[in-house]
C-alpha cells in the first residue's frame, strides 16, 4: 500500500472525508483541515506509519501530496532511528545498558 493510500485511509476513517476528494493535489484547507486538525493528523501519522515527528509539524503542508512527501521523508529517516532503538533494547536484554556498561 502506498503512502498516499494509507494517508487517504486515515483521512476517510478518522475525519469522515470522502475518498474521491482526497487526490494528491487536494488542498488541506478545502478539505476542512485547520491547524488543530493538522496537529491531530500528525499523531495519527505517527501511529499509522510508525514514525516519530520531531517537534511541531511543518507549516508549509498545503496539499495531500505535501503530507505524503513529509511522511516519506520521515520514513526515509526511520531505519536509522529504528536500528538504534533495536540495538539499545537488545543490549539491555543481554545485561549491558545503552552506554555499553555491563549491568
Amino acid at each position: 500500500m502506498s503512502t498516499l493510500d494509507t494517508l487517504q485511509d486515515i483521512l476517510v476513517r478518522d475525519y469522515g472525508l470522502p475518498r474521491e476528494r482526497l487526490s494528491a493535489d487536494a488542498r488541506l484547507d478545502t478539505l476542512g483541515m485547520d491547524s488543530l486538525s493538522l496537529l491531530e493528523l500528525m499523531f495519527k501519522i505517527e501511529d499509522g506509519f510508525h514514525v516519530k515527528i520531531p517537534g511541531d509539524p511543518p507549516s508549509d503542508l498545503r496539499t495531500v501530496q505535501d503530507v505524503v512527501a513529509y511522511i516519506d521523508g520521515l520514513m526515509a529517516d526511520r531505519p536509522a532511528q529504528g536500528a538504534g532503538g533495536a540495538a539499545g533494547s537488545g543490549t539491555q536484554e543481554s545485561g549491558v545498558d545503552a552506554s555499553g556498561v555491563k549491568m
